[in-house]
Parts: C-alpha cells; structure tokens; sequence
C-alpha cells in the first residue's frame, strides 16, 4: 500500500476548551488514485491533509509513504521528505509576486532532483505564451494553474490539495479539476484532495467523507465521472 495513514488522532486546545479534530483516522490509498476527502467544515479534513504533508504533527498514529514513516524523522528529514516527494495546492496561490510565471514554477523545479520539463509543464497548463507575465497580470484560475505548475514540477509522488477551486468561478473551476485529472493520468501522482463540494467526489478514485473528526465513509468509485462532465 503506498499511502497509510493509521489511528491518527489530533486534538486543539485544552481543559474546557480542548476539541477533538481527528478521532483516529485509518486510509490506505493505493498509487496513483485520486482521493477526496470530503465533509463540511470542522470536520478536519484540512487538519489531515496537513498532517499528512508533515506541516502538522499528530497527536499519535502513524502515516507512511511507500513505507517511510514521518514520526521517525527528525526535522531536517521530515524537511527532504517534503521537498522530494509532496507537492501542496492550496486554495490561496501563494505565488511570488515579483517573479514571472515561469520563474514561479522554476521555483518548485529547484527543490527537486528529478524535475519535469519547465516549458512543457507550461504548455500543458496552457501559461506557455504568459510565462514572461508577472502574478497580478494574470486572473484567478492562471494563478492557480501557476500554483499548480509550481506544485507538480517537481514530480512529487504525492500531490496534496486544499480546496484548489475553492475562489474560483464555476467554468474555471472545472479548468483546474480537468488539469488535475490530466496530471494525474499524465505523471500517475496520487492526489489527496480536500473539497467541501459533493460533485468533485464523482471524480475521484476513492472517496472519504469525514464528519467530526471521524470517517463515516470511505468508498471506491467504481464509475468515475471525467472532471470536464462533472455538474453542480
């Protein structure tokens, strides 16, 4: 199994004030798949994305990646382990401002010892011709397909995603979903997605639904809707 995530439990807060967020999670997601985690707010799913991401630690349980566990490395190794194999989408870009496009996605090339091609990533995200603009040149959804560039340059082996399309319209959206779907296909990365919208799940491999902290289902989507189909 390449990704294990076993009796992860995670509290915030104490005495009266302490809350459970994870209540002793268990997934195994095979290479590969697409996964989506999807519940409501505070149901902590984005807490789990980032624990698996090592940005946050568990309070006990264990995750494992193609056998690594991250409890057992120190900072520095926990540091590598981002950097070599976990690319991070999230729902605010979080480009350089000061760089251009392609610089931006140079950026995620640097960190990594097996990188993709930095102008074929870019004609694959359709920025090719904008790769000399800077961020505040571009709309919304080409800064998320940069951040998403900048994410999967570095061919991680595991691409974790924090509602990518949560400030984006309807039709740029479903933009994002399809180049996720086609990365995937294209590169075979797992992607770990957290979403609050139901639709998005039709798409995905496997589907997690998390509600106070605990998973009430975890389901394998036999019939997969491609993203540029998918309707809400």
């Amino acid at each position: 199994m390449f990704l294990e995530i076993s009796k992860i439990k995670k509290h915030f807060g104490e005495g009266d004030s302490l809350v459970e967020v994870l209540k002793g999670i268990d997934i195994q997601i095979e290479k590969g798949e697409i996964c989506v985690l999807l519940g409501p707010s505070g149901s902590g799913k984005s807490t789990l994305l980032n624990i698996i991401g090592g940005i946050d630690s568990a309070d006990s349980g264990t995750i494992s990646i193609n056998g690594e566990k991250t409890e057992d490395m120190n900072e520095k190794a926990l540091t590598l382990y981002r950097r070599k194999h976990l690319g991070f989408i999230f729902q605010m870009y979080n480009l350089i401002p000061n760089l251009n496009i392609k610089e931006n996605v140079e950026v995620g090339a640097y960190l990594s010892d097996n990188p993709l091609d930095v102008d074929e990533l870019l004609k694959t995200l359709g920025l090719y011709e904008h790769r000399h603009k800077l961020p505040n040149q571009l709309s919304g959804g080409q800064q998320q397909r940069t951040a998403i560039g900048r994410a999967i340059v570095k061919n991680p082996d595991i691409l974790l995603c924090d509602e990518p399309t949560g400030a984006l319209d309807y039709n740029t959206s479903k933009e994002i979903l399809k180049l996720i779907e086609d990365v995937n296909h294209k590169y075979g990365n797992t992607v770990v997605m957290v979403t609050h919208n139901d639709a998005i799940k039709n798409m995905a491999d496997r589907v997690i639904k998390l509600r106070d902290g605990m998973i009430r289902e975890n389901i394998v989507n036999k019939k997969k809707t491609a993203a540029a189909d998918l309707e809400w």
